[in-house]
């Protein structure tokens, strides 16, 4: 057709970064294939490639936007199948720094799907598209190239019971949409290229996960009970009730402090978390699975748009670009969000061009990763540069989830920004910023923290609590004038 930039795009990875990237390419190419090592083909259940899978997963709001957007009736979908859906800020059960969230109506969705359900869902509407297809349990090897390495022309691909040197797959674009696992670092490497630079939070955080039948509803009108971990409680959960009617129970613990799997073990650590009707529903109710746990070392945003050399006719996109911490449920939205950069690309008619595609992701992964790498800064035991910014940002949103447990429009706020419906200056808002400083009460510890962690910046964030107000307008201010940054 005329209308197509080309004729073969290759994906490689059939997760849902790679599912995304080939809804739009599927507008744009004559044909699409996408390459994986698991089965894909009527697979509901977890898989092998997705070790997360098994754990608590979330489609933030505005990633359910752009699923809506390019699969029209998927919500209807997952209503249909019985999934529970409600509203993010007001049907959701939020815990954060101990304090229970007030509840508002925001006009978020938010879909109580597991991984599995949402990517057998979103991966049947693909596999649906006339133009593309799957090639199943195939290993990728291999980039091939133009002879100086200029151009990638393909992929050199085996099957999982094959030997030898494999056979290579043609394309006129190579999207790689492996994850975190992403040997594109190395293959640049192969080819006479420079890797990316990397920056990394390391967090030391696992998912420990179980399964229940309950004797009790804790939940009511609610869909989840999430407490929320935070420096004066570094243990956290996600509690959903999933659509067969059954619970969801992942732990999380970060720098070490893992959710254990023995069963003793682990109902200990959900005695300890801020949420006490967690305990009080599981404790006595019927264990359908042993626990599991996954361990995710850290945070890791490879900077792809400052190379200043990168072969045409290769994209990364996902996990590989940048992997974030799995608590604040990013990295399916950010797909979407970069599905979406890229079908912007492909509609000016041309193959998209690397270094401009990256460029353009950037300051979509900006945000986010101001909002997970600030807030896990947060926490004493993570390493990492502080900046004045981050330190000021962490007190505010301490503020911030304060006031949140008074007033129920703060809660919202938060929830647009953190679902990256809305930019973080809306946070930073003259009217937000008064009701955040009448409703937030006394000092929190993170503004202790901050306060002293410089004798430098004491002058700026305050030493008494009569300084409190001028703190918190001083960190408004300077947050607003610098962007602002959520934690």
């Amino acid at each position: 057709m005329s209308d197509h930039v080309g004729n073969r795009a290759v994906v490689l990875g059939g997760g849902m970064a790679g599912l995304l990237a080939a809804r739009v390419l599927s507008e744009a190419y004559t044909d699409v294939l996408v390459v994986d090592r698991d089965t894909l083909t009527g697979v509901t259940g977890p898989r092998r490639g997705v070790p997360q899978g098994r754990h608590a997963h979330a489609l933030l709001a505005r990633g359910q936007q752009i699923l809506e957007e390019l699969f029209p009736g998927l919500g209807d979908e997952f209503a249909a199948a019985g999934v529970p859906a409600g509203d993010l800020a007001g049907d959701l059960r939020w815990y954060f720094n101990g304090r229970r969230l007030r509840p508002a109506r925001s006009g978020l969705m938010s879909v109580s799907a597991t991984r599995p359900v949402l990517e057998a869902r979103v991966r049947a509407r693909v596999a649906a598209l006339p133009n593309v297809a799957f090639l199943e349990r195939h290993a990728v090897l291999s980039l091939s190239s133009t002879a100086g390495g200029e151009r990638i022309t393909g992929v050199r691909v085996a099957a999982e019971d094959e030997t030898g040197p494999g056979r290579v797959l043609e394309a006129d674009l190579v999207v790689d949409a492996t994850g975190r696992g992403s040997r594109t670092p190395v293959w640049l490497e192969e080819l006479g290229y420079d890797r990316p630079g990397e920056e990394r939070v390391k967090v030391g955080l696992a998912y420990t996960t179980r399964h229940y039948r309950l004797s009790s509803d804790p939940y009511g009108d609610d869909l989840s009970i999430n407490p929320v971990a935070s420096p004066a409680n570094p243990r956290g959960a996600f509690f959903p009730k999933l659509h067969d009617g059954s619970s969801q129970l992942s732990l999380t613990g970060i720098l070490g402090d893992h959710p254990p799997t023995d069963p003793d073990g682990f109902l200990a650590f959900v005695r300890s978390l801020s949420a006490p009707e967690i305990y009080e529903a599981v404790r006595d109710a019927e264990p359908l699975d042993d626990p599991v746990t996954f361990r995710f070392p850290a945070s890791v945003r490879r900077r792809y748009e400052r190379l200043r050399r990168f072969p045409e006719g290769l994209l990364v996109m996902g996990d590989g670009v940048c992997s974030f911490n799995p608590v604040y449920g990013q990295g399916m939205t950010v797909a979407a969000l970069e599905a979406m950069v890229l079908r912007e690309h492909l509609r000016l008619g041309v193959p998209p061009r690397p270094q401009r595609f990256f460029r353009d992701i950037s300051p979509v992964i900006d945000v986010p990763w101001e909002i997970s790498a600030g807030g896990d800064l947060a926490f004493p035991g993570v390493e990492g540069p502080r900046s004045l910014k981050t330190r000021l940002g962490n007190v505010y949103m301490s503020r911030l989830h304060a006031a949140a447990a008074r007033d129920g429009g703060v809660t919202e706020a938060f929830f647009r920004v953190a679902g990256l419906v809305d930019p973080p200056q809306r946070l930073f808002r003259p009217g937000l910023v008064l009701r955040v400083l009448r409703n937030s009460g006394g000092r929190t510890a993170e503004e202790r923290t901050a306060v002293g962690s410089s004798a430098q910046d004491r002058t700026t964030v305050g030493s008494t609590v009569e300084d409190r107000t001028t703190v918190d307008r001083t960190t408004a201010d300077r947050m607003a004038s610098s962007g602002g940054a959520t934690g």
